[in-house]
């Protein structure tokens, strides 16, 4: 049976093809996942074991700590004095004070270097007497900064924007342009450089200065003397540190370092694996398929196995077998695939500027085991029900080329079943809408209504396919036939439609979510806000004052308010609420808002507004007092004087800036906000981003700027979901391929008498084509159906956080997402259309 079973996938290996495409895919897909997340995991790992190489003892803030977790504004900058208390210890070879922070370098075009995320700013700590080298960044060319208006730039930095020794550089740190001078170009293992970002240093006291708020470290890094271990040095630093901070070997660093980057990569490497899982799954279709309609065409074969003896388990077995030998084949290939896959990633990473620390490509046990198992398991499983039908075929169906057809008693069972779990599906679905745990209610729903929707596929097959027959009637006979055909075999035309099914219901219901969504939040903007702009920093760091106050010199502008944020206690709550401080009087000029109680009329001194969410919270009414802890751990109290209706972009405690500004550890805006005399215009936001020197790390948005952010957004977030889709797009195209072809093979004889009295191949091709566009067509209505369902409901949870949120119905996508549907059918078509057009009359004839 083992030798039946082999020669039959070589003597079927044409119609197998296919199928073994199907797979190929899938596995590659979770081949190169793995590889590629593993790859730059472990490339990044590397990098930043070299950074903390020199590290044996890394002191730093502790938000974790009880001390952060009581004070309003977390843990503090390390103190200045630490520094000298940590050298002066036995066995300390030397300690080094690091000062960091965000630095927005501009090249010489004015453009930003890096994304903004990974551009970053330091210290070069030359020792407390000003005299030593920091041995962390040894210096390529030039010396290193000595005092305020010097930067050193590292070496990928200088290579790329083309700054040397010498050069004025233009940075930003909160907002307003420094003119630095280039005075050296150093080398850094520095992970974040290695990965395309840049880094910048300063001075010491100007990094300081920049960066903290009383000249203090953001972190300090001791290296031991020899015969000094790591957690001997440890336990020595352990005593000086405030209730704070915290002392970690390197040791521990590097660990941290490396779980740090398994979580980055791990959310990157679940969301593509669930990506290989949906072409997967999809592919499990086509299997099934694939295997039925070969046991199908091979009835009096394996009724001829059972007539000589061989016993069901056995002819199970054999079906089995071929099945494994397909999955084990198209594993090995995948995996192939899938490791090539990685490193063409890399080279397109490259190639788009997006740059990784060098290493090589990791190939893991796990890499390579994994992808394997995952498509011979797939595949034996999708033959399993086929093997099981193969083995219940008697052996008297020897005898005759005909061969038992599904009953109308299993289709009844099979509707039903089918009815069953759409019903349970769609409840679950509406049920997720008002419960508590939404996501896993409405999660499993969409899974049961679409199982249900699948088995119900062959009885929605008929009357879906009936709606189409006016549009078949103008292709005559063929199009008849094409209709007929399409229907003729239910169960084998809901297997093809639902993997198409599958990919266009994910992607039209993502597309209608992130349409709303889109549609929402611009609506939220224009009806929440006054202002004629918006300025922030391109990467929402915070902005210095100095921003608004220029901005408010300028001619025509008739409002202006800062926005700021300050954690502090409320009441005797100990989680950390956050105030807003805000122009008092300008602020109703530029927000609007609806009061349920009150107004910002006197929104001074210790006058406050609040959101009406929160002051359900905690029993707020207007005159109330309210109690807080400041961030400078000062208490006062605030007096309700409004309270308001929040929105996602406008909620919580707001008062006037003058009185927040003494309690804050560092005056710091978030945006700034303003109103011209003559409104918006190209010539006025040109005036503002010039008084602003033209900082390329600032963002001067009016109304309509902001919705082209939102909007660009969301279609970058579509297209990278179409994209990731568009694999099981391509399976589903395998599996219509695949049916067409061997149904063709399946057909053949009739095919041959049609020919011969009268159909031509010009019309045979036709009704191929038209009975694969029928069957992508009706996979395509069935996805946009389900799509536009699921993204009402999950449309209806945002609705209850988002006021504005109404469902919109893409109509032009949906459009073109339906004619890709009926491309995909004609794409399909061209190989088996083909075929059928050049068979032999004669031959197929007298095929048995």
């Amino acid at each position: 049976m083992l030798r039946t079973a082999l020669r039959n996938v070589f003597a079927h290996k044409a119609r197998l093809l296919m199928t073994t495409l199907a797979v190929l895919l899938g596995v590659a897909f979770v081949a190169g996942t793995l590889v590629f997340t593993a790859t730059l995991s472990e490339a990044f790992e590397r990098s930043a074991e070299d950074g903390l190489a020199d590290v044996d003892v890394a002191i730093r803030p502790d938000d974790d700590s009880d001390a952060a977790e009581e004070t309003p504004g977390g843990a503090a900058d390390l103190p200045p004095e630490l520094l000298d208390a940590v050298a002066a210890l036995p066995g300390v070879a030397s300690a080094t004070g690091d000062v960091s922070g965000f630095a927005a370098l501009a090249d010489k075009d004015g453009d930003l270097v890096g994304d903004g995320w990974d551009t970053t700013g330091a210290n070069y700590f030359a020792g407390a007497d000003g005299s030593g080298t920091d041995t962390r960044y040894p210096l390529a060319e030039g010396r290193a900064p000595e005092r305020d208006g010097e930067i050193a730039v590292d070496a990928k930095t200088a290579e790329r924007t083309g700054y040397a020794v010498g050069d004025t550089a233009r940075l930003s740190v909160d907002g307003p342009v420094r003119e630095e001078t280039v005075t050296g170009v150093f080398t850094t293992d520095d992970g974040a450089v290695a990965a395309g970002g840049s880094l910048v240093l300063f001075d010491t006291a100007t990094a300081q200065e920049l960066y903290t708020s009383d000249g203090g470290w953001t972190e300090i890094v001791v290296a031991a003397e020899s015969g000094t271990s790591q957690d001997a040095l440890r336990a020595a630093v352990a005593p000086l540190l405030p209730d704070d901070a915290e002392a970690v070997t390197g040791e521990q660093a590097a660990r941290d370092q490396a779980e740090s980057i398994e979580a980055a990569t791990s959310g990157m490497r679940t969301a593509l694996l669930g990506f290989a899982g949906i072409a997967l799954f999809v592919g499990v279709f086509i299997i099934a398929n694939t295997f039925t309609m070969l046991v199908a065409q091979r009835t009096r074969e394996l009724a001829l196995l059972r007539a000589v003896g061989a016993s069901r388990r056995q002819v199970t077995r054999s079906v089995l077998v071929e099945a494994l030998a397909v999955g084990a084949v198209a594993g090995a290939a995948g995996l192939a695939a899938g490791i090539g896959i990685a490193a063409g990633l890399r080279g397109v990473m490259s190639a788009t500027g997006i740059t990784v620390p060098d290493g090589p490509l990791v190939v893991s046990a796990s890499s390579i085991a994994t992808p394997l198992l995952v498509g011979v398991v797939i595949t034996v499983l999708a033959a399993w029900l086929p093997a099981r039908r193969a083995a219940k075929i008697p052996p008297v169906a020897a005898m005759s080329s005909l061969h038992a057809v599904p009953t109308t008693r299993g289709l009844l069972v099979r509707n039903a079943i089918g009815a069953l779990f759409a019903a349970a599906g769609g409840a679950l679905v509406l049920a997720g809408i008002g419960a508590d745990d939404s996501g896993a209610t409405m999660g499993l729903g969409a899974a049961l209504l679409v199982i249900g929707v699948f088995v119900l596929t062959p009885l929605l097959s008929r009357p879906v396919i009936a709606l189409a027959s006016p549009l078949m009637r103008p292709f005559g006979v063929s199009g008849k036939l094409a209709r007929l055909n399409a229907v003729r075999n239910p169960r084998r035309t809901a297997a093809t439609a639902s993997a198409l099914m599958i990919g266009l219901t994910l992607i039209t219901g993502m597309t209608v979510i992130a349409d709303s969504l889109a549609k929402a939040i611009d609506r939220l903007a224009a009806e929440s806000m006054t202002s004629d702009y918006v300025v922030s920093m391109a990467n929402f760091a915070p902005l210095s004052p100095e921003v608004g106050s220029t901005l408010a010199e300028q001619p025509g502008v008739t409002a202006i308010s800062g926005l700021r944020a300050s954690p502090v206690l409320v009441a005797d709550d100990p989680d950390v609420q956050y105030l807003t401080g805000v122009d008092g009087e300008a602020i109703p000029e530029l927000v609007n808002v609806r009061f349920t109680a009150g107004s910002f009329d006197g929104l001074t001194g210790r006058n406050a507004v609040v959101d009406e969410n929160m002051a359900d919270e905690y029993g707020w009414g207007l005159g109330d007092t309210v109690d807080v802890t400041w961030e400078d751990q000062g208490t006062g109290s605030l007096t309700v004087t409004g309270v308001y209706e929040g929105n996602e972009l406008i909620s919580g405690i707001m008062l006037d800036s003058a009185t927040l500004d003494p309690h804050m550890s560092r005056v710091q805006d978030f945006q700034v906000m303003l109103r011209l005399d003559a409104g918006a215009s190209d010539a006025a936001k040109d005036r503002l981003e010039s008084a602003l020197g033209d900082n390329p790390a600032i963002l001067v948005q009016d109304e309509e700027d902001i919705s082209e952010d939102i909007a660009y957004l969301f279609t970058l977030m579509l297209n990278m979901l179409y994209g990731l889709l568009a694999m099981a797009v391509v399976v589903a195209v395998l599996g219509v391929i695949n049916t067409l072809a061997m149904s063709v093979f399946e057909r053949r004889q009739e095919i041959g008498m049609l020919r011969a009295i009268g159909l031509d191949r010009r019309s045979t091709k036709r009704m191929v084509r038209l009975e694969s566009i029928t069957i992508a067509l009706f996979g395509g209505v069935l996805g946009l159906a389900l799509g536009v369902f699921f993204g009402w409901a999950v449309g209806r949870l945002i609705g209850d956080a988002m006021s504005t949120y109404e469902m919109v119905l893409p109509w032009g996508r949906m459009a073109v997402f339906l004619l890709l549907a009926g491309l995909v059918g004609v794409l399909a078509a061209l190989w088996p259309a083909r075929r059928a057009a050049r068979l032999n009359m004669l031959e197929a004839i007298k095929a048995d």
